[in-house]
């Protein structure tokens, strides 16, 4: 890939002070909004006795919002040119209280999939606007741990939210559960309005403007990894507990305290990685998809030991729940300039390897076994580190040219 393009650098900056009470409050959007994305998977059988329809179709409100992220993430900057980020993230969070509150009174399943849709636009609105946000609020050259915040909020929101909904559901009724996410996000929306600064918005993240961005040495390979590496994880990862039953004599509340290790590991690599990733981004593009990759291989490897597939998942946590920071601070490295594209480009390979390996993964479970979907998981992510390692290496070739 070659264009007569510029290659923009970070410039060298002074010291900024960065505002962490803004980042906190970001870190809570994350948290709330991915909370609300995933409830619906500890209230199943409540929402869908409530509902009258299976948790088949129940589990829909859940794929709705991930769908609804491959549209609104590279159009949001297009609709609101001139919106001041600060301001859309609030009329975002405002958007999910009342996604959740009208699934706390709805009706009928119709309803609460109109619902989500507005909780999936405004998480991919997030996603595509946080590296813009969290670049003003850290400072360019702080930007890898201003990103630590907003993905600290989503494995914050593994490890406590989703199991806090499932407990709040066994004292109250679903409806009520939702009915306080929307709550907690009319609260969340006043904050955001006082806690950040003013925000101007970027160029919009036109459809030119995305794939001229494509064009620009490296950027192309390495979103090509990106949705790899992503790809390769939700290979596995959307079959996990068929690769924990594997395990002889495992129970339901050992595979729990797995699955929770995976959401401790997010929360320690997401602290560690996040304070060292401005200095260290191309490494860990490339060298986190090679673990992960080992990591994929092991489950199936390590099926014979729980304490064996622990060590695994608290691995796998650690770095897969770190990608968002290290794929948002490469694209706030290789492209300063149009951050609000390069998070809309993220997002969109996130939401569209998701829906890949939900649809591939499904078919290659059913028809032939989980260790396979195991294996091409762990090949995708190796791929995805050579992709890295070449688009580090055309980008190093261009900007040594200028």
């Amino acid at each position: 890939m070659t264009t007569t393009a510029p290659v923009p650098t970070l410039p060298p900056a002074a010291a900024s002070r960065i505002r962490y009470g803004g980042l906190i409050v970001l870190m809570m959007m994350g948290f709330l909004l991915v909370t609300a994305e995933f409830l619906p998977n500890g209230v199943l059988t409540e929402m869908a006795d409530g509902l009258g329809v299976t948790p088949g179709q129940a589990g829909q409100t859940v794929t709705v919002t991930a769908l609804v992220g491959l549209i609104v993430a590279p159009t949001v900057g297009l609709i609101f040119p001139r919106l001041d980020r600060r301001s859309l993230l609030v009329w975002m969070a405002l958007a999910a209280a009342v996604s959740n509150l009208i699934v706390a009174i709805a009706p009928n399943l119709i309803i609460v999939l109109l619902a989500r849709f507005l909780l999936g636009a405004a998480i991919s609105a997030f996603w595509a606007m946080s590296i813009t946000v969290a670049a003003r609020l850290a400072g360019p050259a702080n930007l890898g741990r201003g990103v630590m915040f907003t993905s600290a909020g989503v494995s914050l929101a593994t490890v406590a939210g989703v199991p806090l909904g499932v407990m709040l559901s066994e004292l109250v009724d679903w409806r009520m559960v939702f009915a306080l996410a929307g709550g907690f996000m009319i609260v969340l929306a006043v904050v955001l309005r006082f806690a950040l600064p003013s925000v101007p918005a970027e160029r919009a993240s036109s459809l030119r403007l995305l794939v001229d961005t494509l064009r620009r040495p490296g950027i192309g390979l390495g979103m090509i990894g990106h949705v790899l590496v992503v790809l390769g994880h939700f290979l596995a990862y959307t079959y996990v507990r068929l690769a924990l039953e594997r395990i002889p004599e495992v129970d339901a509340s050992t595979i729990v305290v797995l699955l929770a290790l995976f959401g401790v590991g997010g929360l320690l690599g997401n602290i560690t990685i996040g304070l060292v990733i401005d200095r260290t981004f191309a490494f860990f593009a490339v060298f986190a998809p090679l673990v992960i990759s080992v990591s994929v291989l092991s489950m199936i490897l390590f099926s014979g030991s729980i304490v064996g597939v622990g060590i695994v998942v608290l691995v796998w946590g650690f770095f897969f729940s770190s990608w968002l920071i290290v794929a948002n601070t490469w694209v706030g490295h290789r492209m300063p300039d149009r951050l609000e594209a390069g998070g809309s480009l993220v997002v969109v390979g996130f939401q569209g390897a998701i829906t890949l390996a939900a649809g591939i993964g499904g078919l290659l479970v059913d028809t032939l076994n989980v260790e396979l979907v195991y294996v091409l998981g762990a090949g995708a992510l190796l791929a995805g580190a050579v992709l890295f390692g070449a688009s580090n290496r055309v980008s190093s070739r261009a900007s040594a040219r200028l």
